[in-house]
């Protein structure tokens, strides 16, 4: 593992502290399942699925997996800038607005006020999946009446700033999520729920068009855009989409009286956040379960459950201080074996070795109760397997995730592991897996101090390993 940084050490990890968890692991699980509450499924009541680390963690398929368990899926904060890969006896699909429990009739699926909804690429990715025999009635699909709407104009505004940038720009999808959530935050933006009264609609888009204008004709010098054009485009997308504009408020209150589970899907992850993320290298809005009641249209909703999804290893997609990066031979052949590519650009994905420092502080702000560990197949043509366990920064050690700032100074500091080097993709139970996967995972898990319940051993819906 030359091409990768910081220190690499062999490191006596097994010790006393890990044997006292593994037996009060083992002795918790005993009572859960002799009370009943594994075989009933531990999720009676609503529950988060949220992103550990710099996202591309494999929310998708675990939300694909455990909806299953629940009557509602709800998107609540985030637009099309990311992607969810979700592979099932359907097909493989990346989903980037739809909710990823589309692939159950019987669930509900619902588009928050919180989420950026373009109506186009909402349009085309409802006909991608229809396509693949996966057709949305407004029945199962339902778009929050306040969610607000990404324009054209948001777009091309996103493009020309990362163009303006130059050399300092933050990796922007270029899916207009930074312009949008500004307007956002300026009270300019047009609700869904506008579509449904269009007497008031043309006023409401006159008014905005005449000061957008100003930004793209004085600022980047680009060509003005008119209110004829933006009304064609909203009835040209938003039409066909008009019975799926509801009261989401009321649908998620309805069902929570009605005793019905709730799931709610968050987008990126927790060093993407807004407030609490990798500043200024995040997304613009918040990718955290707390977040949930309010972009969902559920501020009273009791959310028992916060699953935090982990990748066995790091990846990140954009531009921004990433301390467990790896480079050379080592990068690409972990970015292969992984398949770290964008869902929704394409783009490669830095990769490196799980970083618990960063971990340890994603399960801290997500809250998480939970943590479900994805592609850990991939890890399995290692000898050995580097983790991060510290930063140095100006010669000092730190275990904690330290201020946006200092992030750039920071080396990894890393032990090393025992890799398996077998294929574990066909494992189902977790004693099948190898005992240096079984390590691995202990290993985690004690240096998170949150319970690994799933582990994925592959992208395909039964690849999971419940615990």
């Amino acid at each position: 593992m030359s091409d990768h940084r910081g220190k690499s050490d062999k490191n006596e990890w097994r010790g006393p502290r890990h044997e006292a968890l593994r037996v009060a692991e083992t002795e918790r699980r005993s009572e859960m399942i002799e009370s009943g509450e594994r075989q009933k499924g531990i999720f009676m009541q609503h529950t988060a699925i949220v992103g550990i680390n710099w996202g591309d963690e494999g929310k998708g398929r675990m939300v694909d997996l455990l909806t299953q368990e629940f009557d509602v899926v709800v998107r609540y904060q985030g637009g099309g800038n990311a992607g969810h890969t979700v592979m099932n006896e359907k097909g493989t699909f990346a989903l980037h607005l739809l909710p990823s429990g589309i692939f159950r009739p019987e669930v509900v699926n619902v588009l928050g006020n919180g989420v950026a909804v373009d109506l186009e690429n909402l349009s085309k990715e409802m006909q991608e999946v229809a396509d693949k025999g996966v057709t949305l009635s407004p029945d199962q699909l339902k778009i929050s009446e306040r969610a607000s709407l990404v324009l054209p104009w948001h777009r091309d505004l996103d493009a020309l700033e990362e163009q303006r940038l130059a050399d300092h720009k933050f990796g922007s999808t270029k899916q207009g999520i930074a312009p949008f959530y500004s307007d956002k935050a300026a009270k300019k933006t047009i609700l869904a729920g506008e579509l449904l009264h269009p007497e008031a609609l043309r006023a409401h888009v006159a008014q905005l068009v005449e000061w957008k204008n100003l930004t793209l004709e004085k600022v980047y010098a680009a060509p003005a855009t008119s209110v004829d054009e933006v009304m064609a485009w909203l009835e040209r997308f938003g039409t066909p989409l008009l019975p799926y504009i509801q009261d989401t408020s009321k649908v998620l209150m309805e069902a929570d009286r009605a005793g019905k589970r709730i799931l709610f899907e968050g987008q990126l992850g927790a060093l993407r956040d807004l407030d609490y993320g990798i500043h200024p290298y995040t997304t613009s809005s918040n990718c955290l379960a707390a977040y949930a009641r309010v972009g969902s249209g559920f501020p009273g909703a009791d959310i028992a459950h916060v699953v935090g999804v982990v990748k066995a290893y790091s990846s990140c997609v954009g531009e921004g201080p990433f301390v467990c990066e790896w480079d050379g031979e080592a990068a690409d052949l972990l970015r292969e074996a992984g398949g770290e590519y964008g869902a929704k650009t394409g783009r490669p994905r830095r990769v490196g070795a799980l970083d618990l420092v960063a971990t340890r502080y994603g399960v801290a702000v997500q809250a998480a109760t939970s943590i479900a560990l994805t592609k850990m197949d991939v890890l399995s043509y290692l000898d050995e397997i580097p983790v991060v366990t510290a930063y140095r920064i100006r010669g000092e050690e730190t275990v904690d995730f330290p201020f946006p700032s200092l992030l750039d100074e920071a080396e990894p500091v890393e032990v090393t592991l025992p890799g398996w080097k077998e294929d574990i993709s066909q494992c189902r139970t977790w004693e099948s897996l190898p005992e240096a996967a079984q390590n691995y995972v202990r290993y985690v898990e004690e240096a998170i101090g949150c319970s690994i319940d799933y582990v994925s051993v592959g992208p395909e819906r039964d690849a999971l390993i419940r615990r």
